[in-house]
């Protein structure tokens, strides 16, 4: 079973980190959903696997607040070994008798003492906390093949199989990546557990490949052509794949179906894998460093000189205390610039490891940064709705230089393009706007999306601008003039909301 984002608003989100963290109606009515239609066949006799049923109500309820880091009340429930050792109380398992366990004493609890607690929202289901019941009545048993020592968020992400997209969307998607082919020719947007490449002349859907990940967060075309894509399931997992999007697959009513999953001539790199999202991506100008950055707080730096293939990672960077946004590398590629939802731009020296400038002006979540070709300055823009120029060296080092634009809601995306000499920006005002990047000045206004713009790209010459909406629309302008070239409805099978 699949189920999309439904028509209408985005419950008051008006900033990058708000998208990223919220829950849509539609993944409680996909969990209410899926636990209905699983359970009413269960039995109390029949054989409970904790890897199959256990482990997946846990790590759907407990494993928040009770994972390997900081674990509340000492409890890390994410192995069998330490969930049975107990936190601050002792074991809270009796095998064999559930009504003494106080795990089930918890969960059934309805004054402050039931798991989860109250402010994190309904208590367990009846039906699950059954499951539960019937698991400790077995005798608390571990699967063959499993250890206690089994990291269970590993394991369950390895048996999790990803869903194919449907031929049709029941509804539009949001488009929270976007990227130009190359020539310019094609362009490619995120969509659920897939991606699309578009004809940009004709506005024809012309590929989908099917990915892992529920949602892309960032595109980058590497030198060979190869597109990296980074994404994931939102605190599920995250990884950085690359695949090869020039090949030919099955044709299903026109559109070539290619398998970025199972397919190893399709994806043909794994570069990363974490546990949550991965958020954004950076090739340096001379396309021999990939960087990555997201959930984990940190940033990611390869070495893909001899190809993507045989990728070699340098650095990982912890260098923010949230969310990492954005990462861009300086012109000579020896800096790598980041923003975070810690309410910080930071750069970082790749060759001495070393922070070398933090800029808090904004004092907001900061969602994009660009380097001056000067290899001196830095660009940020976040939610303050404000474009930002910062200093790197000497008394200038992470002290602002001038403020260079704005926009009338939360900056979400921050696009750079050093041979148009040029930055584009995108906003909860539904605008995108193009600015020079060397004095800042407001070149162009992007009209016509009717939603807050998520992603935006620009063609390597600097030509084209395009802008992905929250509706799952995409409208592609003449970067000289702002005339419209194409207006696109990025979820298969639905259509523009206006021409």
């Amino acid at each position: 079973m699949v189920m999309f984002q439904p028509k209408g608003r985005k419950m008051g989100i008006r900033s990058l980190g708000g998208l990223l963290a919220a829950k849509a109606p539609w993944v409680k009515v996909f969990w209410v959903c899926l636990f209905t239609m699983g359970f009413p066949g269960f039995s109390t006799a029949q054989e409970i696997s904790f890897i199959k049923d256990v482990a997946p109500i846990l790590k759907e309820n407990c494993f928040a607040c009770h994972g390997a880091k900081n674990p509340k009340g000492k409890l890390d429930m994410t192995r069998y070994e330490s969930l049975r050792h107990g936190g601050t109380k002792d074991d809270p398992i009796a095998t064999g008798k559930p009504d003494e366990s106080y795990l089930i004493d918890v969960l059934k609890a309805t004054d402050k003492t039931r798991m989860p607690p109250k402010e994190s929202g309904d208590p367990l289901p009846k039906e699950k906390i059954k499951v539960l019941e019937a698991w400790i009545k077995q005798g608390a048993k571990l699967d063959k093949g499993l250890t206690a020592k089994t990291d269970l968020m590993k394991e369950l992400r390895l048996r999790w199989k990803s869903p194919p997209a449907p031929e049709k969307y029941a509804f539009p998607v949001a488009v929270t990546a976007l990227a130009f082919s190359p020539d310019a020719k094609k362009i490619v947007a995120g969509g659920h557990h897939e991606i699309t490449v578009w004809d940009v002349e004709s506005g024809k859907l012309e590929k989908r490949i099917r990915t892992r990940a529920r949602r892309s967060m960032a595109f980058q075309f590497l030198p060979d052509g190869k597109l990296a894509v980074a994404g994931g399931r939102p605190g599920e997992e995250g990884d950085v794949r690359v695949y090869q999007i020039q090949g030919t697959g099955k044709m299903v009513n026109g559109v070539a179906m290619l398998d970025g999953v199972d397919d190893p001539k399709v994806m043909v790199k794994q570069v990363l894998e974490n546990e949550d999202e991965v958020l954004c991506l950076a090739l340096s100008a001379d396309g021999k460093k990939l960087a990555a950055g997201g959930c984990d707080r940190l940033l990611y730096v390869w070495d893909i000189s001899s190809g993507v293939e045989n990728a070699k990672l340098e650095q990982s960077i912890e260098n923010h205390a949230d969310w990492v946004f954005s990462a861009g590398f300086s012109p000579d590629g020896k800096l790598l610039a980041s923003s975070s939802r810690d309410k910080t731009a930071k750069v970082w020296s790749l060759a001495t490891k070393e922070s070398l400038a933090t800029f808090p002006d904004h004092q907001n979540p900061v969602n994009g940064v660009a380097f001056k070709a000067d290899n001196k300055t830095c660009y940020s823009a976040g939610d303050d709705r404000q474009i930002r120029l910062f200093g790197l060296e000497g008394d200038r080092a992470g002290k602002q230089v001038r403020v260079a634009g704005n926009h009338g809601g939360a900056i979400l995306k921050l696009a750079a393009n050093a041979k148009a000499n040029l930055l584009v920006t995108s906003g909860t005002d539904n605008l995108v706007k193009s600015w020079n990047a060397e004095s800042g000045a407001a070149l162009k206004s992007f009209p016509g999306l009717t939603d807050h713009v998520l992603s935006v790209a620009v063609s390597q010459d600097g030509n084209l601008v395009a802008g992905g909406a929250w509706n799952g629309e995409v409208i592609i302008w003449k970067a000289a003039d702002a005339a419209v070239v194409k207006k696109l409805a990025v979820s298969p099978g639905q259509q523009l909301t206006s021409k």
